[in-house]
């Protein structure tokens, strides 16, 4: 990121988008833990058709809106358990 990326402290509240993977479209808050800024990397656990999967997204890019700050995070597919294919699910 820049050096305009925004700062998060410590026990501050920042938004999640997240892009890709089961949880694409989807957005939360969170708290950051880390002195100075918001997790890089989020490790989630999704349950898709009943299957319990860990997906990874990292954070790619942070704005502020207002007094808010916001981190778009991207599926990470390489790092992530794979998602059965939507013809593997009998869905097509």
């Amino acid at each position: 990121m820049t050096e305009n990326t925004p700062m998060v402290a410590r026990g501050d509240e920042y938004v999640v988008f997240y892009k890709g993977g089961a949880f694409d479209g989807q957005s939360e808050r969170r708290v950051a833990s880390a002195a100075g800024g918001w997790d890089k990397e989020i490790t989630t656990l999704a349950s898709v058709d009943g299957i319990e999967t860990m997906l990874v997204y990292n954070a790619v890019t942070a704005r502020s809106v207002g007094d808010q700050v916001q981190v778009v995070y991207l599926w990470d597919a390489a790092e992530s358990d794979e998602l059965e294919a939507l013809e593997d699910r009998g869905e097509l």
